[in-house]
C-alpha cells in the first residue's frame, strides 16, 4: 500500500518538526476518513522510505497513535486504523467529497448577506519576495518574542490564572482597561473613565458593534472615497445611505454634502488609503459641523498617527467635547494580525449597549490574552516597543520617500503625507494599472493597486500603494530602481533620455562656471519645493519643504564633462555622476546610463534674489 504524497507532505518550513507534522497528517487522514477504519497502514520502513526520513521517527508516531488508540497493532500482521475511532460520531460515513456547488435554497435563507467587494489580497508566500511592499504585511523582526513571552509567563501564574479563569460575565480585564486608560489614550490627548471603554477582538468587531448600534436603512452615512472597503461593506448589509466623500490632501472635505448625514466615518490619523494626515483645520470643521447638524463621527485610528515630518496632531476624540465621536484603535498593527485586540472608547451609554451585543457575540476577548496584554502595558514593553517600531518605519518611510523621489521622478506624483506605513503614488494613464502590478511581481516587486479602495466614483487616476511594514530598509532602493526600470518600459509617452534630450550639453569649464553659485530650484515627487545651493568652494546646501523641513550639507565638483555631487544624507549619501543638459533656464541631469534623474530651473545666486 502506498500513502499519496497529498496527504502526506512535510513542510520544511514548517514550525512542527517532523514527528508532529507526521502524526498530524495521518490524524487528519483519519478523521476525515481518507483511511477508513480497518485500513491497513504500511509498515514503518516503507512509510519512512516514501517520506524520506528516519524509521525511528515513523515508528514513534505509531506509537503514541497506538496509544492513543487511534491504531492497533497486529502481531504478524501489521498497523491497522482502529475499527472503533469513530464509535459514537453520529452520522459518520466515511466519505470526503464534498458538494462545492452553492445551493441556491441557502440563498433564500440568508438574511442580509454581505455583498463582498473584490480586494487585493498579497499572496501567501508574499515573505519568500525580495522586495515586498505591502502595507499591513510584517516581517517578523518586529514581533517582541522576548517581551511577550514574559508578559505570557506573568499572565499564566497561578494567582493570575485564579483571577481570569473564571465566569466573569461581560467584563473586560479590569488591568488591562486601566493600562489603556492611562498608557495608551494620553498619548491620542484622550481622556476616560473605565465606563467609556470596551476591549474588542480587534478594530473589526469595534466597527461591526457600533455599525449594528447605530445603523439602519434610514440612517445616511458618509464615508471616505477612496476608502475602506470592510466599513462600506458592514455599512451596506446594514442597508445605510452611503454619501461618498472625497479626500483631498488635508483629509475628507467637510462641506454641505455632510449636511444630511447622521455619522461620518473618518480614519483621520493616516487615511486609509492614501496616508494623507487630516489637517487640525478640518478636524476642527468636521468637529463643529457634527454638532451643528447633530451628527455622530466614527473615528478608525487603526494606526496610531506617526509624523514624521512635524508634530503629530491630537485624536478627533481628544478635541470632542460632546461625545459625539466614537473612538476605535487597536494595540498595534503588528501585534494586531495575531492577538486581535482592539478598544472602542465612547460615551458610557454606548459602551453598555456595545457590551449587551458583544455579550451575545463573544462576550468578551480571551481573558489571558488581555491579561498578557495588560503586563505587556505596565511593565514598559508597549512603550519600548512603539518607539522601535516608530523610529524602524521612520526610517523605512523616508527611505522609501527619498528612493521613489530619486529614481521615479519623471514618472509618478507621491500624494503628500506626514507619515505613515505607506505611500500613495499616481503614474501615466497610458500605463494598464493590472498588468504593471503583475509584471512588477514577476520582478519579485509587490505593489498594491487601489481600484477595490473606490466605490462611487470612477477612477480618473493610476495609483498603487506601497508600503514599508515588509521589507526591510537596506531592500527599498533596490526595488525602487526595479519598478523605475519597469515602469520606464511600459510607458508610451515620451520620457528624455540622454540622447533624445533637447538642449545643450554642459562641457569641462562651461560645465564649471555654470554650475557655481547657482541655486538650483525643482519640485520633488511628493510636491513640496527644493532648492540646492551651488557655491563656487565647493559646497552644497540643500533644503526641501514649505518650511525647509528637510535640510542637508553636501559637496560638488567637476571631472571632465561630468558634474559630481555627494549629500552627507540625501542620496544615500552616494557619488552621483551626472551630465547636464541646459534648456534654456531648465537644467536636466542624467545618470550614467542615460536616465533622467532631476530637471528644474538653474540661476544664477544674485538672479535668484
Amino acid at each position: 500500500m502506498k500513502i499519496e504524497k497529498t496527504l502526506i507532505y512535510l513542510d520544511p518550513d514548517s514550525s512542527l518538526n517532523l514527528q508532529s507534522q507526521i502524526r498530524q497528517k495521518l490524524v487528519e487522514a483519519i478523521m476525515l476518513g481518507s483511511f477508513p477504519p480497518g485500513r491497513k497502514l504500511p509498515s514503518s520502513r516503507k512509510l519512512a522510505d516514501q517520506l524520506g526520513v528516519a524509521r525511528n521517527t515513523v515508528v514513534l508516531v505509531y506509537q503514541q497513535l497506538i496509544d492513543e488508540e487511534y491504531l492497533v497493532s497486529r502481531e504478524r500482521s501489521g498497523i491497522y486504523v482502529n475499527e472503533k475511532i469513530m464509535e459514537g460520531r453520529v452520522g459518520f460515513e466515511g466519505k470526503t467529497e464534498k458538494n462545492n456547488t452553492r445551493n441556491s435554497e441557502w440563498d433564500r435563507r440568508f438574511k442580509g448577506s454581505l455583498v463582498t467587494e473584490k480586494e487585493f489580497a498579497a499572496p501567501p508566500n508574499w515573505q519568500q519576495y525580495p522586495f515586498p511592499f505591502i502595507d499591513g504585511q510584517f516581517d517578523n523582526s518586529l514581533y517582541p518574542v522576548k517581551e511577550w513571552r514574559e508578559a505570557s509567563r506573568l499572565a499564566l501564574g497561578v494567582r493570575e490564572i485564579n483571577q481570569w479563569a473564571g465566569e466573569t460575565g461581560d467584563a473586560d480585564d479590569p488591568m488591562l482597561v486601566e493600562e489603556i486608560r492611562t498608557k495608551i489614550l494620553p498619548r491620542r490627548g484622550i481622556q476616560a473613565g473605565p465606563d467609556e471603554i470596551l476591549v474588542t477582538v480587534g478594530t473589526q468587531h469595534a466597527l461591526y458593534l457600533v455599525c449594528q448600534l447605530l445603523v439602519d436603512a434610514s440612517v445616511s452615512v458618509a464615508v471616505e472615497e477612496p476608502g475602506y472597503p470592510p466599513m462600506r461593506q458592514l455599512l451596506a448589509q446594514r442597508g445605510a445611505a452611503l454619501v461618498h466623500q472625497p479626500v483631498d490632501k488635508e483629509g475628507m472635505i467637510v462641506d454641505d454634502n455632510l449636511n444630511p448625514c447622521q455619522l461620518v466615518c473618518v480614519t483621520p490619523s493616516h487615511q486609509t488609503p492614501t496616508a494623507v494626515t487630516m489637517s487640525m483645520a478640518r478636524r476642527e470643521a468636521l468637529i463643529k459641523k457634527s454638532i451643528e447638524y447633530d451628527q455622530l463621527i466614527i473615528e478608525d485610528d487603526f494606526e496610531f498617527e506617526s509624523n514624521y515630518l512635524g508634530h503629530p496632531h491630537p485624536a478627533l476624540k481628544s478635541i470632542d467635547t460632546e461625545n459625539r465621536v466614537l473612538y476605535m484603535s487597536c494595540l498595534s498593527k503588528v501585534l494586531s494580525p495575531g492577538l486581535r485586540l482592539g478598544f472602542l472608547v465612547a460615551a458610557p451609554e454606548v459602551i453598555a449597549e456595545a457590551r449587551k451585543l458583544s455579550r451575545l457575540m463573544v462576550r468578551h476577548p480571551p481573558l489571558n490574552n488581555q491579561r498578557t496584554a495588560a503586563f505587556f502595558l505596565s511593565l514598559g514593553y508597549y512603550d519600548t516597543f512603539l518607539l522601535h517600531l516608530h523610529e524602524t518605519f521612520e526610517q523605512r518611510w523616508i527611505a522609501l520617500r527619498r528612493a521613489v523621489n530619486y529614481y521615479m521622478l519623471p514618472y509618478v506624483e507621491i500624494t503628500p503625507a506626514q507619515g505613515g506605513t505607506a505611500l500613495w503614488i499616481k503614474i501615466s494613464k497610458d500605463i494598464n494599472m493590472k498588468f504593471l502590478v503583475q509584471e512588477a511581481a514577476k520582478r519579485g516587486v509587490l505593489i498594491e493597486p487601489m481600484e477595490h479602495y473606490y466605490a462611487a466614483s470612477k477612477v480618473s487616476e493610476n495609483c498603487f500603494r506601497m508600503g514599508v511594514t515588509s521589507i526591510p530598509a537596506d531592500r527599498i532602493r533596490e526595488g525602487v530602481d526595479q519598478l523605475r526600470d519597469l515602469i520606464h518600459d511600459l510607458t508610451t509617452h515620451e520620457i528624455e533620455s540622454f540622447d533624445n534630450a533637447e538642449g545643450s550639453q554642459l562641457l569641462g569649464d562651461e560645465l564649471l562656471a555654470t554650475m557655481a553659485n547657482s541655486i538650483m530650484l525643482t519640485p520633488v515627487a511628493y510636491g513640496e519645493p527644493c532648492s540646492i545651493e551651488i557655491y563656487g568652494d565647493g559646497s552644497l546646501v540643500g533644503k526641501a519643504g514649505y518650511a525647509n523641513e528637510d535640510c542637508d550639507i553636501g559637496k560638488w565638483w567637476v571631472e571632465g564633462d561630468q558634474w559630481y555631487r555627494q549629500w552627507t544624507r540625501w542620496a544615500w549619501g552616494d557619488v552621483g555622476v551626472y551630465r547636464v543638459i541646459m534648456d534654456g533656464e531648465i537644467f536636466k541631469l542624467f545618470d550614467e546610463k542615460g536616465r533622467l534623474i532631476d530637471q528644474g530651473v538653474l540661476k544664477k545666486m544674485e538672479d535668484a534674489l
